[in-house]
């Protein structure tokens, strides 16, 4: 065995998941060329993004967060609850706090913005493939932030989702499977944590955030 064939460059099997077919296009065409990588489907939204991976069993799912039907976060949760050891690598256009925090929780080992140069998706990709996190600086710093900060819990969450949703205590209370008392105690601590004087502000902050988003 010669010496190139022992440095062979190691092969990654990519799911890519996007709803927006030029960017999808786009990554499969910027990604091929690269040594070692093929694309073995792509997704068109959350659902399809599980049954390819039950399809193709993949090394590294690299998705966006933002796709009709089902997100990629919960996408990556689904695939996750199947198959522990995948690995996902998820895009988006924002650095938000919520969506960051909602990435980590999902099991993702990476966040990428949309906007980095392809050598730092490579690295990426590579990166996540090991089983390593990677982080982007501008996301890492986002992170530290809302370390720093109250945390939200996963209860929290889904109150505010459903405020966003413009929903009153009771409905909250039917949708949640909680008593209207319990749905007043986790409000009152979202208004508190972040530091929202009413329903409607507490939601715009959500929102901006990331911690929230509209059907």
């Amino acid at each position: 065995m010669n010496a190139d064939q022992n440095h062979k460059p190691v092969s990654i099997r990519i799911l890519l998941a996007d709803d927006h077919t030029i960017m999808r296009q786009g990554l499969r065409a910027l990604l091929e060329r690269q040594e070692g990588l093929t694309i073995v489907g792509e997704a068109n939204n959350g659902h399809e993004a599980v049954e390819l991976f039950r399809r193709h069993r993949p090394d590294v799912v690299l998705s966006d967060i933002e796709m009709p039907q089902m997100d990629g976060v919960t996408a990556l949760a689904a695939i996750r609850s199947e198959y522990v050891d995948a690995r996902g690598l998820l895009l988006t256009m924002h650095a938000r706090e919520g969506d960051i925090v909602r990435a980590m929780r999902a099991g993702a080992l990476g966040y990428v913005l949309k906007d980095a140069p392809l050598d730092t998706l490579l690295e990426a990709i590579h990166t996540v493939h090991a089983g390593r996190h990677w982080v982007a600086p501008v996301v890492g710093a986002k992170l530290a932030v809302r370390m720093a900060g109250a945390e939200l819990t996963t209860r929290e969450l889904d109150v505010l989702q459903q405020l966003a949703k413009g929903r009153s205590n009771q409905e909250i209370a039917v949708a949640l499977t909680m008593s209207e008392g319990t749905v007043k105690f986790h409000i009152n601590h979202l208004l508190q944590k972040l530091g929202a004087a009413d329903r409607t502000q507490a939601v715009l902050t959500a929102l901006k955030r990331g911690f929230a988003y509209l059907d």
